[in-house]
């Protein structure tokens, strides 16, 4: 099928990023074999896009398959198809992913995690433009660009005989490498007013007002480990999740999880414990002891459970910040609790003050 889409929007303007357009421009005329590596979030499929809509093949399909998704056996017919009765279930010809791509170009992420009967296939089809479908004998020719993408370390998985080698020499005719959202922080502003504008319209509101300083700080300052798709996500989630649509935003949540009231592995719950030989193993050794904490005698008479646990958690808190000097993330630490539970639990207890500093 053919396909008059123009190249995705890739936004931002740091100069990493304008580096990384000027080689995917480059790269995109030219009838090779292409691989994007990145890390999680920053963009592969919307690169390898790119890459097909710049190329002479604009018009022709831009076919797309996560090889991580399937078995070793799905991986195969889905790429090369296969042919009726070729094994239980094959009741008629089975249509690949390479037939479908014929004239214009395949995407193939997550490349690594293929096996290397299929890498083999692989390499066939990228040299000769040959095939047959699993059950066939007939040669099937096309005429496909493959490009590659995965965030491992492909060079290393060959030298490890994890991945063909004579396969990444073909793949790597050129390579495109993806910079990370932190090595491209100048462009966090734009990218959340490009999200964030996209949210407001999606939620009918009149116009997004942005975030506030402090919030836009917190986003500046955040290490984005999962790039910009997490950027999206905390974005869209914060847009949503703002109480007045006309005034910026000023609360930002990057870990949806974060509760004070998450679930946590209770004493004696033998489906987070360790296994019966694990177990065993722990009642022989010995139990490290721990460092004194707070007062915990129970009260000799009657009294309020949920005001003693209260009040023993606010103890603990106030303990673990003076021992750091009420530096937050080092008092998380301490009590084995991320950044935003331990500010979870200040919020619930209203131990929040001035003299708390977040880094």
């Amino acid at each position: 099928m053919a396909s008059s889409a123009t190249p995705p929007s890739l936004v931002g303007q740091a100069a990493s990023f304008l580096q990384l357009m000027e080689h995917v421009s480059r790269a995109a005329p030219l009838n090779r074999p292409t691989l994007v590596i990145g890390e999680r979030g920053t963009g592969k499929e919307l690169v390898a896009a790119r890459l097909h809509y710049l190329s002479s093949r604009w018009d022709k399909p831009f076919i797309k398959l996560n090889c991580a998704a399937l078995s070793e056996t799905l991986l195969e017919t889905e790429l090369f198809g296969h042919e009726q009765g070729a094994f239980t279930g094959a009741a008629k010809r089975h249509v690949g992913r390479f037939e479908l791509a014929d004239g214009g170009t395949l995407f193939l992420d997550e490349i690594a995690t293929s096996s290397a009967s299929v890498q083999e296939k692989i390499l066939r089809v990228v040299e000769y433009g040959e095939f047959e479908r699993v059950g066939g004998t007939q040669t099937v020719s096309v005429d496909v660009r493959v490009v590659g993408a995965t965030n491992a370390d492909l060079p290393k998985m060959a030298s490890a005989g994890k991945f063909r080698a004579d396969l990444l020499d073909r793949l790597s005719f050129d390579v495109v490498t993806i910079p990370p959202l932190r090595a491209r922080a100048d462009d966090i502003p734009m990218l959340v007013d490009h999200f964030g504008i996209a949210m407001a319209r999606e939620l009918g509101r009149p116009f997004f007002p942005g975030f506030a300083p402090k919030a836009m700080s917190q986003l500046l300052a955040y290490p984005w480990p999962g790039n910009i798709r997490e950027l999206k996500n905390v974005v869209e989630r914060a847009v949503y999740r703002a109480q007045g649509a006309e005034r910026p935003i000023d609360e930002v949540v990057f870990d949806p999880f974060d509760s004070p009231f998450r679930p946590v592995a209770m004493p004696g719950d033998r489906r987070a414990g360790p296994a019966p030989a694990e177990e065993a193993e722990a009642e022989a050794t010995p139990a490290t002891p721990t460092a004194p904490g707070p007062a915990t005698a129970a009260p000799s008479g009657p009294c309020n459970f949920l005001e003693q646990v209260a009040d023993f958690e606010k103890a603990l808190l106030r303990a673990a910040l003076e021992r750091n000097q009420f530096h937050q993330k080092r008092a998380a630490a301490d009590l084995g609790l991320n950044y935003h539970q331990f500010r979870g639990y200040l919020r619930k207890y209203e131990l929040l003050d001035r003299r708390s500093a977040a880094e």
